[in-house]
């Protein structure tokens, strides 16, 4: 029953922040006026600032990733050869 709380809270919750989404003006109106025009005259401005934008979008998940590798090198399960003795487990 709880699991299944959890579940259906979950996804409700996931739900909400999809619908809730506000939309962002993220340059200031400076840098969008500049940008505009410039695409307008065929200046490379926009692209540079497009491309410094995803530099800086993919730095974060480099990070995570390379954290990640290394982690999973570091304790992912070895390979080792373990000798039990094969006898019936005692439940008393």
């Amino acid at each position: 029953m709880k699991t299944l709380f959890t579940l259906i809270s979950s996804v409700l919750i996931f739900l909400a922040s999809i619908l809730m989404v506000v939309p962002a003006n993220a340059q200031c109106p400076m840098c969008k006026a500049s940008i505009e025009s410039a695409l307008r005259e065929g200046d490379n401005r926009a692209k540079g600032l497009n491309n410094g934008i995803l530099y800086l979008l993919a730095a974060p998940y480099l990070v995570v990733g390379g954290v990640g590798w290394v982690w999973y090198k570091n304790y992912r399960r070895k390979n080792i050869d373990i000798d039990i003795k094969k006898e019936p487990l005692n439940y008393n």
